[in-house]
């Protein structure tokens, strides 16, 4: 399946998840917010969102300062 991931074309299985995303990109326990199709995915509901055929995937990294 393709999707869009930060803008960016990208191949999965199918049957992906939002969690089997973030551990093939190694960023698995990091501070991570993620987006689908414009819509927030809590991170309690990462390994039971699936992905589909053309989803907007957007993850940004939380980053501190001050």
């Amino acid at each position: 399946m393709q999707i869009l991931l930060n803008g960016e074309a990208r191949t999965l299985e199918a049957e992906a998840t939002v969690s089997d995303l973030i551990a093939a990109l190694d960023l698995t326990g990091r501070r991570i917010a993620v987006e689908v199709n414009e819509e927030i995915v809590p991170r309690s509901q990462h390994a039971q969102q699936g992905l589909a055929d053309g989803d907007r995937v957007e993850i940004v990294h939380a980053i501190g300062g001050g």
